[in-house]
């Protein structure tokens, strides 16, 4: 969503600012749902950057829209928004259907290095978060997106940019796992794909905190506040831990 709440959707980045002590550290969403991380670099990435200090932490994290780098017919489902797959320097050249302009569209894993470079060179930290996972289920285990998935391609270039890495979509999953499918359900909007409702999003942001805290080197530990104390850190070589449900946890 676009952090209003519209149609029930609310994202992690609306809940996370309360694990914050905001008298050290200002918490800022720039996130917004339906983009790519090409349509973000192209079209947002630049009202991010010109915010960024010396010292400021950029937490990225980009999910699974996709479909085609550029539609064949014009209507009102066109979005243009895929990227290569992988992690390559290959490109494609396309005049964007929608857009009407000339653009060389790269692969997922170039614009999240773009990304991480660009807020280094600003001073800034970047984190680079694999995506968060969809309440879709096979053998009672919630679908995974590693190794060569969205989420594999974000963990390899984190590491190859030496950037911190926050696999939330395996621990949300190990999570899911434990709850179970009637819980989970009331933590997604009916009827709204992969959306999380607002006990969705103030889980997530739980098990981000979890992660940022299960890093062998959390930039971010002194800027903690005291409600991310009852956050136990991630370690996925342990079984999940046990996290509170919101008490709004309910279908939407």
């Amino acid at each position: 969503g676009a952090g209003n709440g519209a149609g029930g959707q609310w994202g992690w980045g609306d809940e996370i600012a309360p694990y914050f002590d905001t008298t050290k550290i200002n918490v800022v969403n720039r996130a917004l749902g339906g983009t790519t991380n090409r349509t973000f670099y192209r079209d947002l990435w630049q009202r991010v950057l010109a915010m960024l200090k010396p010292g400021d932490f950029v937490i990225m994290q980009f999910g699974t829209n996709g479909g085609p780098i550029n539609e064949t017919v014009l209507n009102s489902r066109a979005r243009s928004r895929g990227t290569i797959k992988g992690v390559g320097d290959e490109t494609e050249a396309i005049t964007n259907i929608i857009t009407k302009q000339f653009e060389i569209v790269h692969s997922f894993g170039w614009y999240e290095k773009q990304m991480i470079e660009e807020a280094r060179g600003k001073g800034a930290t970047p984190m680079v978060c694999s995506l968060i996972p969809r309440n879709s289920w096979r053998d009672d285990k919630v679908v995974r997106s590693s190794g060569d998935a969205v989420g594999g391609w974000a963990g390899q270039m984190a590491e190859a940019e030496h950037a911190p890495f926050l696999d939330i979509n395996e621990i949300i999953a190990r999570q899911y796992d434990e709850l179970g499918r009637e819980k989970v359900d009331a933590l997604f909007v009916a009827g709204a794909g992969p959306h999380t409702s607002l006990a969705g999003a103030q889980t997530n942001a739980f098990c981000v905190i979890a992660a940022l805290k299960g890093l062998k080197e959390n930039p971010l530990a002194k800027y903690l506040s005291e409600k991310a104390d009852g956050v136990p850190p991630a370690d996925l070589r342990q079984p999940a831990p046990a996290i509170p449900v919101p008490d709004n946890a309910q279908p939407q």
